[in-house]
């Protein structure tokens, strides 16, 4: 008699993103689980690093999450969440900022990344003017820690004498800039995932600024 040939199918195994999610508890809730994504998004797309959760509810914007993705099952619920994080690149230069870089001969790359935060949202999430105004009220105001440790920086950088001059006249006048919004106000990412029918979870991101932009001159 002929030999009768079976085969089972395995299931596939799920991705690292959908472990993550089943293994805390934004598998239950959906805000949370897009902060999930968006996070995991920006460490193994984009190479962000320091990455935190934050409760925008919570008093100063607390950390609600250590550095890593996986203690997020301490996320209170309902929950409005940003993200903050150091990206491998600077994001924007308003154009003022850019000038004064040029006539200083300053590069992008000689100045010390900075902190950023991110809004998770999902495609079809209903938004508003007035929501996104809380949200940049809701971003921290002091940023003389950052400011004494960029100081700090430029002068034990090894850089020669005269780039770090250059360096500490353009972190000064940095901070009066965002006192005065001179170099613009506030800004952060709209991160956006497509979850809609057939969407296959792809994030894009906006820059979304508080106030209005001065334009570019070609």
């Amino acid at each position: 008699m002929p030999t009768v040939l079976t085969s089972t199918t395995q299931a596939p195994k799920p991705s690292a993103l959908t472990t993550l999610l089943t293994s805390t508890s934004a598998s239950s809730n959906p805000h949370s689980a897009t902060a999930v994504q968006v996070l995991h998004n920006l460490q193994h797309q984009h190479l962000w690093t320091s990455l935190q959760i934050h409760d925008l509810q919570a008093p100063n914007l607390s950390v609600s999450s250590s550095s890593t993705s996986t203690s997020t099952d301490q996320l209170p619920s309902p929950p409005s969440f940003l993200i903050s994080g150091i990206p491998p690149h600077r994001i924007y230069t308003h154009p003022d900022e850019q000038l004064f870089m040029l006539e200083r001969g300053l590069r992008e790359d000689d100045i010390e990344l900075e902190r950023m935060f991110v809004v998770p949202t999902a495609h079809g999430q209903s938004w508003s003017l007035r929501k996104m105004a809380a949200v940049f009220d809701a971003l921290p105001e002091d940023e003389e820690e950052s400011h004494a440790q960029s100081l700090d920086d430029a002068k034990e950088s090894g850089n020669n004498a005269e780039k770090a001059a250059k360096l500490t006249e353009y972190y000064e006048y940095r901070r009066k800039a965002r006192i005065t919004k001179e170099w613009g106000g506030k800004r952060l990412l709209l991160a956006m995932v497509d979850r809609s029918m057939g969407g296959d979870g792809t994030v894009v991101y906006y820059v979304v600024q508080e106030g209005a932009v001065k334009p570019r001159q070609n």
